[in-house]
Formats: structure tokens, sequence, C-alpha cells
């Protein structure tokens, strides 16, 4: 099992001595640069696992309000061309900008989280399709979170035939392709959560469930580095170092 933060919530130095992962959510807003990339995986310990979240541009349209956080934000002409896997130069570039950093973290995983908004039409589920077959794995674990009404037999199907771990948070939803596990906590209700310790043991059992197989458990709420801390204790698993 392997249990770290979306995000540092903490200074890295300190990070690194609580948690053997991080999900880095800078790629989602604004890629840091390749030579950032690298000096962070520099800084890290030996066998310290980086997972990051693609940039929104492959994932969200520009509508998005998130699209606030970009250094330069695409122009009028290009808008419509983001997002939603689209096959656009915008959506191929935020890739390669993407595998980069990936390629500079030596990253495990690359979870792809899509708005609510993207929805299981006819030509999302075409543009999601060609996106995976074509862009580079490089051994790479590809986790897809879906959000909003996907049919769950759909979902099971394509990360079946494109190769992906089916992402969710435990709390709201079952993994219905699980090579790999790939949870995110994201807080019940609300990102303005803290769990208990019942609800930290019953994240335990769920884990076990899935025997051998390796399981990422990644908190994403305000309390996220106590709650990994706390989750950590309650299963056994020593922090880092």
């Amino acid at each position: 099992m392997i249990v770290g933060c979306c995000g540092w919530p903490e200074a890295r130095a300190a990070y690194f001595t609580h948690f053997q992962a991080v999900e880095l959510q800078d790629t989602f807003y604004q890629p840091p640069s390749v030579e950032l990339a690298r000096k962070w995986k520099q800084q890290a310990p030996a066998g310290f696992i980086f997972t990051l979240k693609a940039w929104q541009l492959i994932t969200h349209a520009a509508s998005s309000p998130t699209y606030r956080r970009l250094k330069t934000p695409p122009p009028a002409s290009r808008r419509a061309a983001c997002g939603s896997f689209q096959p656009t130069r915008e959506v191929r570039d935020a890739w390669q900008t993407t595998l980069a950093v990936a390629r500079a973290l030596d990253a495990a995983a690359i979870v792809f989280q899509c708005p609510a908004s993207f929805r299981p039409s006819a030509e999302n589920v075409a543009n999601l399709e060609a996106f995976f077959r074509e862009i580079e794995r490089e051994g790479r674990l590809f986790a897809w979170e879906p959000r909003g009404d996907w049919d769950p037999e759909l979902v099971r199907r394509l990360c079946q035939k494109l190769d992906l771990v089916h992402c969710v948070d435990p709390f709201t939803a079952e993994p219905l392709h699980t090579p790999t596990v790939y949870f995110r906590l994201h807080g019940r209700g609300g990102y303005l959560y803290r769990y208990t310790d019942e609800e930290l043991a019953h994240l335990h059992s769920l884990c076990r469930r899935y025997g051998d197989r390796l399981v990422y458990v990644m908190f994403n709420n305000t309390s996220m580095r106590d709650d990994a801390l706390r989750f950590l204790l309650a299963t056994s698993c020593p922090p880092a170092r």
C-alpha cells in the first residue's frame, strides 16, 4: 500500500520524512518547468514515488474556472479546442507538457480527472478512446477518474479496453477495473473534512479486499496530512523514515 497526499501539505523536506509518495497538483493547474521537476526528483529520498495529475488542457474545457490559474490562458479563438481529450493541437501539446514533467520525475502514475461536464456522449467516448490509444505510456499507470453520469458498464469496458485504472473516492464509489487500485479521498461531503478514526479503519478494510494488488491511497482534503499520518499509524505502516 502506498499512502500520500494530493499536493504538498507541508514543506517538502518534512513531507519526505513522513510519506513515501505524493500526487502533484501543480501539473493540473500550471505545470512546473522540467528543470523544477528534476530538482524535486533530486531532493526526494531514494524510492520516493511521484504521481501527478494531467494538465487541465487535456481533460477540462476552457470554460472551467480552474483555467484562471493558467499563466497564459489560451486565446479566445482556440478556447474551444482545449480539453475533453479532443484531437487538437492544444490537447496534444498539453499531453507533451505533462509527459515531459512525468519523465523528469520518473512518475509512476498519471491521473486523468474529468469534470462532471465531461459526459458520456458518443463524441467524448470516441475522443477518449483515440487519445489513450495514441499517447505514450512508457510503463506508467494511467488512472482515470470520471465524474458525472457515466454508466458503470461503460466505464468498466473503457478501462479494460484502454488499460486504465478506474480511480475513485472509496467512500463514494467502488472501482470497476483494478489491476492496480488508485483511491483519491476528497473528504466526505467536500474538501473541508477530517476523517474519523472509524472511517480510517473502514478505509483500511476496503484496501485489504484487494489482497496482494498495489493500492494507492492519496488524501485530498483539508486535513490530508494529519489524516494520512493517522491512517499510516492505524495500519501499522511506519512513516517514510
